[in-house]
C-alpha cells in the first residue's frame, strides 16, 4: 500500500517548504543553531504561520488536522531546522497533545488557544540524574499533598527549553508503590514558580534550544494544575508513546532530506581531478545509499503514522520507524561529511549540524537498544529487562 497524500496534505507540505525557505533557511537555521540564544523570532513566525495550530482543534483556536499532518510539518520544518524543529515540537506534540488527552474542560479552555497562537511555551520535564532509559526505578522527585495544591521536591534533567517555558510538564511521585509505573502524577508547574531553578547544560546539538537541569524546592501547585488523575501519570504517558516516536522518525527523515539535497548540491558544484566530484563512483554510491535509506524511512514513518491515524496498533511500526530513522540520519549526515572533506568539519556548512542534531536521537526519547528489545519482545522473545 502506497500513502498517498490528499491534495490538503499536499498543499500542507508546500505551505510549510515555502514558509520555511522564507522564514528560515538552512544558512539562517545554521546561525540561530550557533548561537545558543532562544529563537524567539523564529517561534513567533512559526506561530504566526498557523502551524502551531496543526493538531489542535478548531474548537480551541487550532487548525485541526491529524498525525499525519503534523509529520508533514515536522518533516518539512527538519528539513531546515533540523533539530529546531523540536521548538515547534514541544508545543504542539508534547504539550498539546497531553491537555487535549488529559486536560480538564477549564485547562484545555486556558492552554490550546494559547499554544495554537504562541503566546504560551511549555517544556516536559521526566528523567532524573540518574535515570536515563531507566526512568521509573530512578524516580526520586515528589508531590506531597498540602491546603490547596502539592509542594514538589527534587530535580529533572534534559528538559527542553524549560528555561523560557511558561508551563513544565512534571512527571512526579505522588504515592509509594511496589511497582514503579504506580503511583505517578503529571502537572503543569508554573515556570516562576518560587523554588523552581531551571538551568541549560552545555550540549553537542541544538545548542540555541537549552536542555535544562530543573530543580524543584519546595513548589507549591495548586491543585488545579494536575493533569489528568492523580497516581495515573505513567498511564498518560505511556499513551502517548507511539506518537512521540513517529514525531522523532519525521524530524529525523527531515534531517535525512536536508543531507540529500546538500550533498547531491556539493557533489555538483565540487570538482577535482578535472571533473565534478559527483561524476565519481564512490560518491555516487554514497548519493543513492542516501537516497534509498531516505525512502525507507519515509515509508516506516508514513506506515506509522496512518496506522495511529486509524487507531490500530502501531507499537512496532512507530517504535521501527523511530529506531530507523535515527540511525539512517546519523550514516547518512557522517557520510556527508565525508563527501564534503575538510568543509564537512567547519561549522560554515549545515553538514556538521544534521550529524550533532540526528545524533541525540538514536538516544532519546528512547535507546535505540531499548527500541530493539521492544520490538523482540514483540516477536516472542524473553523480556530482557
Amino acid at each position: 500500500m502506497w500513502f498517498d497524500p490528499t491534495p490538503e496534505q499536499q498543499m500542507l507540505r508546500q505551505m510549510v517548504r515555502d514558509f520555511v525557505d522564507r522564514e528560515c533557511p538552512k544558512l539562517k537555521a545554521r546561525d540561530l543553531e550557533a548561537s545558543e540564544e532562544f529563537p524567539a523570532d523564529l517561534a513567533a513566525a512559526i506561530a504566526a504561520a498557523g502551524l502551531n495550530g496543526i493538531g489542535i482543534p478548531e474548537e480551541y483556536g487550532g487548525q485541526g488536522g491529524d498525525i499525519i499532518d503534523q509529520v508533514i510539518v515536522c518533516e518539512e520544518l527538519s528539513r531546515s531546522l533540523a533539530g529546531l524543529a523540536w521548538l515547534w515540537g514541544i508545543n504542539v506534540w508534547s504539550a498539546a497533545h497531553a491537555v487535549l488527552a488529559h486536560g480538564t474542560p477549564e485547562q484545555r479552555a486556558e492552554y490550546l488557544p494559547r499554544i495554537a497562537d504562541g503566546t504560551m511555551r511549555f517544556a516536559f520535564a521526566l528523567t532524573e540524574p540518574g535515570g536515563g532509559t531507566d526512568v521509573l526505578r530512578a524516580m526520586r522527585s515528589t508531590a506531597t499533598p498540602v491546603e490547596g495544591g502539592y509542594l514538589l521536591r527534587g530535580n529533572k534533567i534534559w528538559s527542553t527549553t524549560a528555561h523560557v517555558a511558561d508551563r513544565i510538564m512534571v512527571t512526579v511521585r505522588t504515592s509509594p508503590s511496589d511497582k514503579p509505573s504506580r503511583g505517578l502524577s503529571v502537572f503543569l508547574v508554573r515556570r516562576d514558580s518560587s523554588g523552581l531553578t531551571a538551568t541549560p547544560i552545555p550540549k553537542i546539538g541544538m545548542r540555541s534550544l537549552g536542555s535544562c537541569e530543573v530543580s524543584f524546592d519546595d513548589v507549591f501547585v495548586p491543585a488545579e494544575d494536575l493533569l489528568g488523575e492523580v497516581d495515573q501519570g505513567w498511564r498518560q504517558i505511556t499513551g502517548s508513546l507511539n506518537s512521540e516516536r513517529i514525531m522523532v522518525a519525521a524530524m529525523c527523515t527531515g534531517i535525512l532530506r536536508a543531507v540529500l539535497e546538500d550533498a547531491l548540491e556539493y557533489a555538483g558544484q565540487r570538482h577535482a581531478f578535472g571533473r565534478p566530484i559527483g561524476q565519481m563512483q564512490s560518491i555516487q554510491h554514497s548519493i543513492a545509499d542516501m537516497a534509498m535509506k531516505l525512502d525507507t524511512a519515509t515509508l516506516h514513518t508514513h506506515r506509522a503514522a496512518w496506522l495511529e491515524q486509524q487507531g490500530r496498533p502501531c507499537g512496532v511500526e512507530a517504535t521501527m520507524a523511530k529506531c530507523l530513522a535515527s540511525e539512517y540520519a546519523v550514516e547518512a549526515a557522517d557520510q556527508g561529511i565525508q563527501i564534503l572533506g575538510g568543509y564537512g568539519y567547519a561549522q560554515e556548512y549545515n553538514m556538521q549540524r544534521y550529524w550533532r542534531d540526528a545524533r541525540l536521537y538514536r538516544i532519546g526519547p528512547i535507546t535505540n537498544e531499548m527500541a530493539r528489545n521492544y520490538i523482540g519482545e514483540n516477536l516472542g522473545l524473553p523480556r530482557s529487562f
